[in-house]
């Protein structure tokens, strides 16, 4: 009997041992997923951040253009306002003469549609 009983303690040795593997090997299956889930966001964080970083430089490179463009239409509108002003002072003695002439200088005619009703 005692044979039998030596036979059971190392059945249920053996069984511990198989239980205490297999809990190993779960323990490090989920030490390696939680590892690979870690390394995953971190690639996924560094991918972001160059997306992020190359569509911060485009956007850059086209606001930089869009600034240029404003800059240049301040000039071009500044350079018209001049231009407009110079001619106004250039040219406003000749119109107010001719304004006052046209309205002190006054000729009576009578209008070509004109019927005489008689």
């Amino acid at each position: 009997m005692t044979s039998q009983s030596q036979g059971i303690q190392q059945l249920l040795q053996a069984e511990k041992r198989a239980k205490d593997k297999l809990e190993e090997a779960k323990k490090r299956k989920g030490k390696r997923l939680k590892q690979a889930k870690e390394e995953a966001i971190a690639e996924i964080d560094h991918y972001r951040l160059q997306r992020e970083r190359e569509f911060r430089n485009k956007q850059s490179n086209i606001m930089g253009s869009q600034g240029n463009l404003s800059t240049k239409i301040e000039e071009q509108t500044t350079e018209k306002i001049r231009d407009i002003t110079s001619s106004f002072h250039k040219y406003m003695e000749n119109v107010m003469k001719e304004l006052l002439n046209m309205v002190c200088d006054i000729k009576p005619e009578i209008h070509p549609n004109y019927r005489d009703a008689v």
